[in-house]
């Protein structure tokens, strides 16, 4: 595994104004649909609302491309998971008010943690990786955002590298 700063994709560079102005390398243009692309048939139910959502945002965003079809849909999947898993958690709370089902009886009825919690904890964890790298958190969007433009002046370019 490589250490050091991940490399920033060319598109995203360029949509952050390149704030370190280093020279930007030509990369591999994956094909852009014409379409809205459909949802692959193994989605779940949530998995596949989601698709519908985000594709639409991603797509107007340019952000889109055939390469990023199945990362968006480990993206929808990690979502549908978390949603179900949260779901299932609130309907076992309404019957326990006193965990709220965060804790349940595990093998020999010691309470142990509810394993739903950590699928829960995973989906949201997975969810929000993918998620940042569509640029879809607000961390993530802050680094899209373009760099003013620079004003020009009879010093521009004297310190610069």
């Amino acid at each position: 595994m490589k250490c050091g700063v991940r490399p920033v994709p060319t598109k995203l560079k360029l949509l952050r104004g390149n704030p370190g102005k280093r020279e930007v390398y030509p990369e591999p243009e994956p094909l852009v649909p014409d379409l809205l692309p459909a949802p692959p048939e193994f989605l779940s139910d949530y998995a596949m609302q989601e698709w519908r959502r985000m594709v639409v945002e991603l797509y107007r965003l340019q952000l889109l491309t055939m390469a990023d079809l199945h990362p968006l849909a480990a993206y929808c999947q990690a979502y549908g998971r978390w949603r179900t898993a949260e779901e299932t958690l609130k309907r076992m709370a309404e019957n326990d008010p006193v965990t709220h089902a965060l804790i349940v009886k595990g093998y020999a009825k010691n309470p142990i943690q509810n394993p739903i919690v950590k699928i829960a904890d995973r989906a949201a964890a997975d969810m929000v990786r993918y998620a940042s790298e569509f640029g879809l958190t607000p961390v993530a969007r802050t680094r899209l955002a373009a760099a003013p433009e620079a004003t020009t002046s009879k010093f521009t370019g004297l310190l610069a590298g």
